[in-house]
């Protein structure tokens, strides 16, 4: 898991992002499937659908979305769900 939460995290991603790493140590894909569509659209709403991201994603995020999709693979064997 990332370095924690230390409860001084103002950005609503940040906060989601703590939540979907408890929920990706717990291994429950249903709770990470809805943690991660909701830090996807924490992520993107202030620019808007037509927007292009310039900034790079960090690193814990990245590392997040990457151990939701392993866990997809190890639940589901590589079947995607639809939340």
């Amino acid at each position: 898991m990332g370095a924690g939460f230390t409860g001084d995290e103002r950005r609503l991603g940040d906060r989601i992002l703590h939540a979907l790493e408890l929920a990706l140590d717990q291994q429950d894909l249903d709770v990470c499937e809805l943690l991660g569509k909701a830090l996807e659209t924490a992520l993107t709403r202030f620019g808007g659908k037509d927007a292009v991201e310039h900034r790079p994603m960090p690193e814990p995020f990245l590392a997040a979305f990457d151990r939701l999709d392993r866990l997809r693979h190890a639940t589901l064997g590589g079947r995607e769900t639809v939340v």
